[in-house]
């Protein structure tokens, strides 16, 4: 039986101890526990242990997790790419989405958030390390598009994402989180109340921290590693 406790806990220290060394508020960064291709019943275990984010990628396989585990104090935070298609499941399921990138996509979703229901989080993906196979707009198209959904009925736009290019380097980790950080400030500077940078994974969790997260996105490090899945 897998030991989700011991392996929450030691994540639950790496960001304390990142916290203290970088100079942050203590309890500053919240974890996301990414939980794509986990089951029901490993979710819940980590639940338990007193993890309450949880992060899917695919909705098909995300609905059936989330109406089995609907007796548990679960926020769910949407982290895959979007297909329109895919935008009311999305709506009506989750809490969070971090990986908007196109206009349409989050006037979409705020269409289809159900009435009575809070507003829907969501964060834009950006991708600053330019590469070609990976989701997010280019950083200069942030400012344009936050404007944009901050109108958006049904919405409440609260930051940025990002997954940069990977890198055993820590130095150059830090130079792309810190680019999202600094574009997050612009943002502000021009009135957009964004209090949100979800940046850093189970490897370089500690980088992101170093230059703002305040939400890091760990898979790996709690459920060890995972075969891919799509769909």
């Amino acid at each position: 039986m897998t030991d989700y406790t011991s392996a929450l806990d030691a994540v639950y220290k790496r960001i304390a101890e990142a916290e203290q060394r970088f100079g942050r508020k203590k309890a500053s960064v919240n974890l996301l526990a990414v939980s794509k291709t986990c089951s029901a019943d490993a979710i819940r275990s980590v639940a338990a242990a007193g993890q309450r984010r949880f992060g899917e990628s695919y909705l098909n396989e995300a609905l059936p997790k989330i109406e089995a585990l609907a007796d548990a104090d679960i926020e769910w935070h949407f982290i895959g790419p979007i297909q329109s298609n895919k935008t009311r499941g999305i709506a009506e399921h989750f809490d969070w989405v971090h990986s908007i990138d196109r206009l349409r996509i989050a006037q979409r979703l705020g269409e289809q958030r159900p009435a009575g229901y809070p507003p829907l989080k969501v964060c834009i993906q950006l991708n600053i390390s330019g590469e070609a196979t990976k989701a997010g707009i280019p950083p200069e198209e942030a400012p344009a598009l936050a404007s944009a959904i901050a109108q958006i009925p049904g919405l409440q736009l609260r930051g940025l994402m990002a997954i940069p290019a990977p890198s055993n380097d820590p130095t150059l980790a830090r130079i792309a989180f810190r680019q999202l950080r600094e574009i997050s400030e612009e943002l502000r500077d021009h009135g957009l109340a964004l209090d949100t940078l979800s940046m850093g994974m189970s490897s370089d969790l500690e980088a992101a921290i170093a230059e703002g997260a305040t939400l890091v996105r760990v898979g790996s490090a709690i459920f060890g590693e995972r075969a891919a899945k799509s769909g």
